[in-house]
């Protein structure tokens, strides 16, 4: 029993943190630019995974004939995905972004029915059209505005492609290689690919602008807790209770950035927002019924989460 509460203890314990790398992204942003908070984040948490895996004999060799997959997979998450999620982030609310963001197992669904022919219950297509529903109800006025900028929305769009391309790739490596050793190849292609863009854009803004304890803070959150410990955590939980019982606690990420945002950010939903978001997360609970093969399932667990 104490087993089975550690266990659970661990999985939400990831969720709390995975919500808070929304708020820590947009506490940072305030001083940082994105590429700047995203190679930091990426270069921290490669450091402390290789620690780790250095620590727990986690050392894989990477076969030859995976090198491209493993390449296309990092190009796709975190390199493509963090460029649509931290500038979207920019321009829409922490709870708006988490909302958009959690569709990306929707997406992946579709993908792999589109792509590798899985079969789908029809409790799976209505939790489809539902999510799209309570995203427009979401993100729409009653008279027919966006409540948010078409920017953000656009962007965040991008890095909710740049997700369903990641785990297309990542579905066709998950059964050869452990998950921290994924993590951390990818973090490590990821932040070689931002480096030169790094340096080109945001560099000089970020050498000159004077140190910040309340904005770099947040980066190191991001690096320890979000893309380190989150993951760690996670990945524990799914060993012990499975894929299916442990990812559905992904999809109350949104309420729980919803919540923390309204405390910390001062961030307010109006009544419409909240019942697009409810809407959003039952369509996601719906199209995750028994309607998707193991392989995929562990490949969806990475998606999204681990950079």
């Amino acid at each position: 029993m104490r087993k089975l509460a550690g266990t659970y203890g661990g999985v939400v314990l990831s969720m709390i943190l995975w919500s808070f790398s929304f708020i820590w992204f947009k506490i940072a942003n305030e001083t940082y630019l994105p590429l700047a908070i995203v190679f930091i984040r990426l270069a921290i948490s490669v450091f402390l995974l290789t620690a780790y895996m250095l620590l727990t004999g986690n050392v894989t060799k990477m076969k030859k004939q995976d090198r491209k997959l493993f390449f296309l997979m990092a190009l796709c998450e975190p390199f493509l995905y963090f460029i649509g999620e931290s500038f979207g982030l920019t321009y829409v609310s922490a709870t708006a972004g988490s909302v958009l963001i959690s569709t990306i197992p929707v997406f992946v669904i579709l993908g792999a029915w589109i792509f590798f022919g899985e079969k789908l219950r029809i409790i799976n297509y209505a939790g489809i059209i539902l999510s799209f529903t309570g995203v427009l109800i979401f993100i729409i006025n009653k008279d027919g505005t966006l409540s948010f900028s078409i920017r953000g929305i656009l962007l965040l769009s991008f890095a909710v492609a740049s997700a369903v391309g990641y785990n297309l790739m990542l579905s066709r490596l998950v059964g050869s290689y452990s998950p921290v050793f994924i993590v951390n190849v990818q973090n490590t292609i990821g932040a070689l690919l931002f480096l030169p863009v790094f340096l080109v854009s945001d560099f000089r803004q970020f050498i000159n602008t004077p140190f910040s304890v309340r904005s770099f803070v947040p980066i190191i959150e991001l690096s320890v807790f979000a893309s380190c410990a989150a993951f760690i955590l996670f990945a524990y939980s799914v060993r012990k209770i499975g894929i299916s019982r442990a990812n559905v606690f992904t999809n109350c990420v949104p309420i729980l950035t919803a919540t923390f945002s309204f405390m910390l950010l001062g961030d307010k939903l109006t009544f419409q927002n909240i019942a697009g978001m409810f809407i959003v997360i039952t369509g996601l609970f719906m199209s995750q019924i028994n309607g998707r093969q193991k392989k995929t399932d562990t490949a969806l667990v990475l998606t999204g989460k681990t950079a």
